[in-house]
């Protein structure tokens, strides 16, 4: 008997971004969505889309702000194009997923935070580490005062992009921070900052050390050291970048009755409030993982239940920061971070 589920009709928007692959595989697996279009400004990307999606390709975003029957679309532009895509969306009231950074720059995302916002649409961005169990954990533990008093906290995200020729090709304009707003340092220590801004709330103001090791994306940063000020009182430092051939401790927290670290993706975990939590060996007991952020937007997009969506202005409030960082490398000052 043919299904009564009304599917959730999808176009996607722009398949530049490194992650476009993996939301492409998500889309064909979800049995309650159909991709109706996929557009891009490179015509050679858009037809390539398309056939991956088994849709139509589009030339005329009209087709797709101006269909009421397309109830959300996936944004994976450069994100110097977010800006207007975002809020084309907006303005015509479509659900949208849009990958990080929101805007390349604070004015502009928070300009797009305010056009969702207003729309009254579901919004999400890709930060998936929020899902995982290890920081479903943290996130609880700290909310239950297993730390204390929290004193410090360490996020650390790099790989070997630089050293590996990554962005050669097809990505190449992520190392184009005329392009995507940042290089290394902003592209990865995004996520863990997401994290550190999850857990602990909002930054007040930053400084950093951000460099170019091997050029080999001209112009194009590679590692950075950011130094974080919560409102909090929290001490907070922000590693990230391409050249690093190891990361094996992604996260740190330090406080007065309690301490964590994730190494090489385990927890070690100590608190004199937590039985059996002397640090010595790994935690297991642990959370199940909540769905990544493209499949909870398509529920919620969809009327089903979810667990969590990245809000608009804590998008915005992320890129703010790595302004803040990047603008505080530049002087080798502290820089405030831009509020709304």
């Amino acid at each position: 008997m043919e299904s009564q589920v009304q599917k959730l009709r999808v176009a996607l928007v722009g398949g530049a971004h490194i992650h476009t692959p993996g939301f492409i595989d998500a889309l064909n697996k979800r049995d309650d969505v159909s991709v109706v279009a996929a557009w891009d400004h490179d015509p050679a990307r858009a037809a390539k889309c398309a056939e991956a999606l088994g849709c139509p390709a589009v030339s005329n975003l009209a087709a797709v702000w101006d269909d009421p029957a397309i109830g959300a679309v996936i944004i994976c532009s450069e994100t110097d194009r977010h800006l207007e895509l975002v809020s084309a969306a907006a303005a015509a009231k479509k659900h949208m997923f849009a990958e990080k950074p929101l805007g390349i720059n604070a004015r502009d995302s928070f300009q797009m935070a305010r056009a969702i916002e207003a729309a009254g649409v579901h919004f999400t961005t890709g930060y998936f580490l929020r899902t995982t169990p290890e920081m479903l954990f943290l996130k609880r533990q700290v909310e239950n005062g297993a730390f204390g008093t929290v004193t410090r906290v360490r996020g650390s995200n790099c790989h070997s992009g630089s050293l590996g020729g990554w962005f050669d090709t097809d990505y190449r304009w992520m190392a184009d921070p005329k392009v995507a707003g940042v290089g290394a340092f902003g592209d990865l220590g995004t996520h863990s900052l997401d994290i550190l801004m999850w857990l602990f709330g909002p930054i007040s103001a930053a400084t950093a050390d951000i460099r170019i090791i091997t050029n080999r994306y001209p112009n194009c940063d590679e590692t950075g050291e950011a130094l974080l000020k919560f409102e909090s009182g929290v001490i907070g430092t922000l590693a990230a970048g391409w050249v690093d051939v190891e990361n094996p401790v992604s996260l740190l927290i330090s406080g007065t009755e309690g301490h964590a670290a994730i190494i090489h993706g385990q927890i070690f975990f100590h608190s004199s409030k937590v039985d059996g939590a002397d640090g010595k060996e790994p935690w297991n007991d642990l959370p199940e993982a909540t769905p990544r952020p493209i499949e909870q937007f398509l529920n919620a997009a969809q009327g089903k239940p979810y667990d969590a969506l990245v809000s608009p202005a804590e998008a915005a409030a992320r890129v703010a920061v790595m302004e803040a960082a990047y603008q505080a490398a530049e002087t080798q000052t502290w820089a405030k971070v831009a509020r709304k």
